[in-house]
């Protein structure tokens, strides 16, 4: 018979705090999951709440039980929460949604300048290019963050080499990004198990893209780089509506099928009031042997979209088997010292250059339609 592992220790803890609205145990009532025992010893899970004034009580208790264990050395629970229960009265008339208090108070900023790297179409090498862009300014000698906002393909703990690390938490229960690359990162691939899928309904990844950003220990960020996930949906819109963001850089390649979407994503973030500091296209030629370039995807198709909507060109990158081996390797090309880290030092400079001009504007006033 094999010997109890640490896990199950943990979830028979962790199942001997009642559930407050069933009364089973938090592992029976199916309030606990991605729970991950790394190698130190540290215990991580996501607990499913009700949004309320007993979320926080509720994950005491639960991170106390784990950290009853013998062998735990430290535990981190992540709150998500499910929508408010349904009510049977009717829906409120639609009008103008304001940013949240937090935001409209006046908050402290987790960093001076905050760029989002977007983009509308999936698969166009954008968090390749966030993540660039952020080696590239650290560089340069600013301090700066990289936020994952992708919940459901988190790209960063692979791209900066840092599969199985987890945050530290302060006394305060606040989380310390990853310092990799001259970079501070988070992201919920920090928290999880690699091989665990994220399975969640749309308020759960609210919750918790809303946690990474609120209790993560920041520091004094010169600029904060975020790498949204593909769309234009819930993920967007939420980060418009709780962080002053100075502009947002869409990434494209030069084909009409992502060309498309870069139209779509460029009208959401104007109406959401987020400038557009500019587009950048990548993958834009192949370079062959004899020197001669081949066009893959199509010639200049970004440069052309960007001019169609009026909005800055920031430069082209080809393909370079370096950007896929470094972020394959979670070594940033942009950390080097070739034609890969030249360009991204250009185009950090661009980007940010365009982010000055915009900065101190109000957060928008955002209706949703």
């Amino acid at each position: 018979m094999s010997q109890p592992t640490l896990e199950t220790f943990v979830r028979e803890a962790l199942n001997r705090v009642p559930d407050p609205a069933s009364g089973k145990g938090l592992i029976d009532s199916g309030r606990i999951s991605g729970l991950v025992i790394r190698p130190d010893g540290r215990a991580g899970f996501i607990l499913e709440t009700d949004r309320g004034p007993a979320d926080e009580p509720l994950r005491a208790a639960a991170e106390k039980a784990a950290a009853s264990v013998s062998g735990v050395t430290g535990v981190t629970a992540v709150l998500t929460a499910h929508g408010v229960p349904p009510s049977s009265s009717p829906p409120p008339p639609r009008q103008p949604v304001p940013p949240p208090p937090e935001a409209r108070k006046g908050a402290a900023r987790p960093a001076r300048t905050i760029i989002a790297v977007a983009s509308a179409k999936g698969g166009v090498g954008k968090s390749t290019v966030a993540v660039n862009l952020a080696v590239a300014a650290a560089r340069s000698g600013l301090r700066v963050g990289l936020l994952d906002a992708d919940i459901f393909g988190p790209s960063l703990p692979t791209m900066m080499g840092a599969v199985g690390r987890k945050p530290e938490v302060t006394a305060e229960r606040r989380m310390t990004p990853l310092e990799l690359h001259g970079v501070y990162g988070m992201s919920i691939g920090y928290l999880i198990s690699p091989d665990n899928p994220i399975v969640w309904r749309g308020p759960m990844v609210m919750s918790a893209l809303v946690q990474l950003i609120n209790d993560t220990e920041w520091g004094d960020l010169d600029v904060l780089f975020i790498d949204t996930p593909p769309g234009t949906g819930e993920v967007q819109l939420t980060l418009a509506q709780r962080l002053p963001m100075d502009g947002v850089v869409i990434v494209s390649t030069p084909q009409e099928v992502a060309l498309v979407d870069v139209r779509r994503g460029v009208a959401m973030f104007r109406k959401t009031a987020v400038p557009v500091l500019g587009i950048i296209e990548n993958m834009a030629w192949f370079e062959q042997p004899d020197g001669s370039r081949a066009y893959i995807f199509g010639e200049g198709g970004a440069q052309k979209t960007a001019a169609e909507l009026e909005t800055p060109f920031l430069g082209a990158i080809p393909i370079l088997p370096e950007l896929r081996e470094g972020g394959d390797a979670g070594l940033p090309a942009a950390r080097g010292e070739g034609v890969s880290a030249r360009a991204f030092a250009l185009l950090s400079e661009a980007v940010l250059n365009a982010a000055a001009k915009t900065a101190g504007k109000p957060p928008p006033v955002i209706e949703f339609l």
